[in-house]
């Protein structure tokens, strides 16, 4: 008897364990098929952006992070983002919803310029 009830414990276990693998497995797979939110890094050094373009996905966040020793900012042609401006380390982020091409400059150094094309 006891053996029987260690069994049936035994393989109500095993039951629980394959069900919630088999749901994670499902849940991991939902999930792969979602593009991950993406970041990418823009550095302001000597005057300039680095890299001066980028080629993002929809719903990307760019980080400009000044690593220059004078303040900087980012402003994009149309005005859709500006930064406050940025001394040395401060960071600036902009979630790029829509495709399309952005183009920005450092308002401080007007022939400092970068360009952000999302797809």
């Amino acid at each position: 008897m006891r053996r029987r009830v260690c069994s049936f414990v035994l393989m109500g276990v095993g039951i629980a364990v394959v069900a919630f693998m088999g749901g994670a497995s499902r849940d991991s797979v939902a999930k792969a098929g979602q593009p991950p939110a993406a970041n990418v890094e823009v550095k302001i050094d000597n005057f300039s952006f680095g890299p001066a373009t980028v080629t993002v996905p929809a719903g990307t966040t760019v980080t400009w992070t000044n690593r220059d020793d004078i303040p900087h900012t980012v402003v994009s042609d149309d005005k859709v983002f500006k930064s406050k401006v940025m001394d040395t380390d401060e960071k600036f982020s902009f979630t790029f919803a829509k495709p399309g091409t952005y183009s920005y400059f450092c308002s401080v150094h007007p022939k400092m310029t970068g360009k952000v094309v999302v797809q």
